[in-house]
């Protein structure tokens, strides 16, 4: 490249922290000359800490600054749309944390608008990059499972009023286990399979109120909003069927978080401790075909230690929270920018991913089929290579 893109950072929250770190190994590609928050001196003391040139005090201050090429939003989803839509007005592309907007209209305006300017639009999760998920897409486009089949992922857990400080969010509209956590799952199974044509769902709650356990608010009641046990069926366009299960109302399961079947063998993404989940780039990647299959009865199936283990080879590994290769998505849009060619956490995907969330909730309350209007190119596998700076 002969000019890095130079980046300007809205939102600077905890998450900001990754996406500083991780954007510094690569200024060669990209340099953050710029962020913005809602208040000049925390944006001025993130930006002294993560040696940045310049603080604004708001978003619009920060569009205003010429030399930005990129903005990366990383501000809270209820404001996502309207800043990424400023941005494209100002000319500068975009990559945004997930969700794309709080709404599929919202997220197809923002799409068709970077079209008529002829600007990138990128969205996180770009979990799908890391090494085990690439790993999965490897072994399917080289036919060790044979025909894809089907596929299932599940995220259940009891929610948050656990352990979040201020929980209310994730029970009010726009939050629930299926827009909170399920777009890693989501996104993960489209990359691997590639678009769904249509999908149908049913969904419930189990409490029309929470108690919040963490502090400081322990003991407050919160109401509950939304639904918060969601399953849904989505049929991809290549013919095979996905089942999704996401829940705030499971106390525990064992089972595995997402797998993909084929014709010749089996993937089993498990969650076997915290560090495993597709929110995040590492985790192990177990194959079962006939050569390794040894019947032994039912009801009971084989351990997950009889599976075969196949070792990752792709780079941005990490099953860390706080040392994970979040941007990188990025990275490889600025890179599409400079050759021409479509970006791997595409907006396109994360499009079709809205409109998926979406209809799978609007099926739920209407009890019907819903056929998706969207379609995007399965993105093109991330080189064993990339950058070598894995």
């Amino acid at each position: 490249m002969e000019s890095t893109f130079k980046i300007g950072i809205v939102g600077i929250g905890d998450i900001s922290d990754v996406y500083f770190a991780n954007l510094a190994r690569y200024r060669d590609i990209v340099e953050v000359v710029a962020c913005a928050g809602r208040r000049l001196d925390k944006a001025e003391a993130v930006a002294a800490r993560h040696g940045v040139p310049r603080a604004y005090p708001d978003a619009q201050a920060l569009l205003d600054d010429p030399e930005i090429d990129i903005v990366l939003n990383l501000a809270v989803p209820a404001a996502h749309a309207e800043i990424n839509l400023a941005a494209l007005e100002a000319g500068k592309h975009v990559y945004t944390e997930k969700p794309l907007a709080a709404s599929y209209e919202e997220s197809r305006r923002i799409i068709e608008l970077a079209r008529q300017k002829g600007l990138y639009v990128g969205s996180a999760p770009d979990t799908f990059l890391g090494g085990r998920l690439q790993t999965c897409r490897k072994l399917i486009d080289d036919g060790t499972l044979g025909d894809i089949v089907g596929a299932s992922a599940f995220v259940v857990s009891h929610g948050h009023e656990w352990f979040h400080p201020n929980p209310d969010f994730f029970y009010q509209a726009g939050g629930g286990p299926l827009l909170d956590i399920g777009p890693y799952y989501v996104t993960a199974l489209l990359s691997l399979l590639g678009p769904v044509r249509r999908c149908s769902a049913m969904a419930s709650r189990a409490f029309d109120t929470r108690i919040i356990e963490s502090e400081p608010r322990r003991g407050e009641s919160i109401d509950v909003e939304v639904d918060t046990h969601i399953t849904g069926n989505l049929e991809f366009a290549s013919g095979a069927i996905g089942t999704l299960l996401t829940s705030f109302d499971v106390w525990d399961s064992e089972l595995p978080r997402l797998e993909i079947y084929g014709t010749k063998g089996t993937l089993c993404l498990p969650d076997i401790d915290p560090t495993d989940g597709p929110n995040l780039f590492g985790g192990k990647v177990l194959l079962r075909t006939r050569d390794n299959y040894r019947w032994k009865g039912m009801p009971r199936q084989q351990p997950l230690s009889d599976w075969e283990e196949v070792p990752c080879e792709h780079p941005f590994t990490s099953t860390s929270h706080a040392d994970n290769s979040r941007g990188i998505g990025l990275v490889d849009m600025a890179l599409a920018i400079g050759e021409g060619r479509e970006e791997r956490a595409s907006g396109r995907m994360a499009l079709h991913a809205m409109e998926l969330m979406e209809g799978l909730l609007t099926s739920a309350r209407e009890h019907c089929f819903l056929e998706l209007a969207t379609d995007f190119e399965r993105p093109a596998p991330l080189p064993v290579d990339f950058l070598q700076r894995g």
